[in-house]
């Protein structure tokens, strides 16, 4: 997707949510985190993320929305990528199956990685399709990548399955557990890799929250990570 045609995608988001019908409505918040993972990896080497996004979302389902990260993974694996952020637009349809509890969710994801990148670089650009599904505290997610994935060569089909429970109490306490498989597809398996967490958090009636998660993959020589965050919604 090259980058006028995601900024009149942005520029039409931005109506959308401006021009809200009173059958839809709109969230989002902004997010200071101590690291910022994705899938148990650091994309910050480490250090500090400012985060902001944005979703519409109308009683019917469909949903449309936008997402941000600062970041440095490309950067610091090549001096000569500019990028420093991470920009996601979202789209998709969520439901239930009747009144069995049972909940679906659809829909697609870019992340896009503006900035200068050198010749014959790989775009690190990514499109992943995705279905979950849900039922009381569980949940269930599975993406599949249309292009490769984050900049590895031939690693488009990659995909990931992601797992979690999650359970909030009075006071606006919740904690949850997740646990998460990434395989990236034409390596024979020798990038794939397994990543779990642990997360408790607590949300005030002003908006704002607090978060403390732990993190761990099976990737040799990563260490786990201890995460905390400071969130405000609207």
């Amino acid at each position: 997707m090259s980058s006028r045609k995601i900024a009149i995608a942005t520029l039409l988001s931005a109506g959308l949510l401006a021009a809200a019908p009173a059958s839809a409505e709109v969230s989002g918040s902004v997010t200071v985190v101590s690291d910022y993972l994705f899938r148990g990896v650091t994309q910050t080497n480490e250090k500090p993320a400012l985060q902001a996004g944005v979703t519409w979302e109308h009683e019917s389902g469909f949903y449309v929305g936008g997402w941000g990260s600062s970041i440095s993974w490309l950067a610091d694996s090549d001096p000569d990528v500019s990028s420093q952020v991470e920009l996601d637009g979202f789209i998709g349809y969520a439901g239930e199956f009747g009144d069995s509890g049972f909940g679906y969710d659809v829909g697609a994801n870019y992340y896009w990685y503006p900035g200068r990148y050198p010749a014959g670089y790989n775009d690190p650009d990514t499109l992943e399709v995705y279905f979950g599904l849900s039922w009381n505290v569980l949940s269930a997610k599975y993406s599949y990548a249309t292009t490769d994935l984050f900049g590895i060569p031939d690693s488009d089909g990659s995909t990931a399955l992601d797992l979690g429970a999650d359970w909030e109490f009075d006071g606006g306490w919740s904690v949850g557990v997740a646990y998460g498989r990434q395989w990236v597809s034409g390596y024979g398996g020798e990038l794939d890799y397994d990543y779990w967490k642990v997360a408790a958090g607590k949300s005030f009636e002003n908006g704002f929250g607090i978060g403390l998660e732990w993190h761990d993959t099976d990737i040799d020589g990563l260490d786990d990570t201890v995460l905390v965050s400071l969130s405000k919604s609207f």
